[in-house]
């Protein structure tokens, strides 16, 4: 397993990108001024995108693992790397995600608590509703870990 720093052609990862943030002008706010790694274990299996928020935060802005190899480590790997990679240059890496049974838990077992919520964030700013496991997200939740 190698996770490499994708910084060039971005976009090429799009397909995956969408798994986790599924309108492309959104991933477009960030996917520039972020840092981008992908996993790959015989053939790329998933994709973290991280920024710096400013104030010591560094943030993920899309993880995603191709479907065929969800709850294999991958994403926790990916978390992993991100949180050696960047300990000791920012003191707290964050996470903004719907408030979802699916993605709080994965958060929480990686050691993220929860921080705060940008209420009505999913249907201010997305030009469709967004379900997750059949439930509409509509506000933002954060969590954060110390690094």
């Amino acid at each position: 397993m190698e996770i490499i720093e994708i910084r060039e052609n971005k976009k090429e990862y799009l397909s995956l990108l969408l798994l986790a943030d599924e309108q492309e002008d959104m991933i477009d706010r960030y996917i520039d001024r972020g840092w981008m790694y992908v996993l790959d274990d015989n053939g790329i299996k998933g994709e973290c995108v991280v920024t710096d928020e400013g104030s010591g935060v560094l943030e993920i802005k899309n993880i995603a693992t191709v479907p065929k190899f969800q709850r294999m480590g991958y994403a926790k790997a990916l978390i992993d790397f991100i949180i050696k990679k960047y300990s000791g240059q920012y003191s707290v890496l964050q996470a903004g995600t719907g408030d979802s049974p699916l993605t709080i838990p994965f958060y929480e077992k990686c050691g993220f608590v929860r921080s705060h919520i940008i209420p009505g964030f999913f249907t201010a700013n997305y030009d469709h509703p967004i379900y997750e496991n059949g439930v509409q997200l509509v506000d933002m939740v954060y969590l954060q870990r110390a690094l």
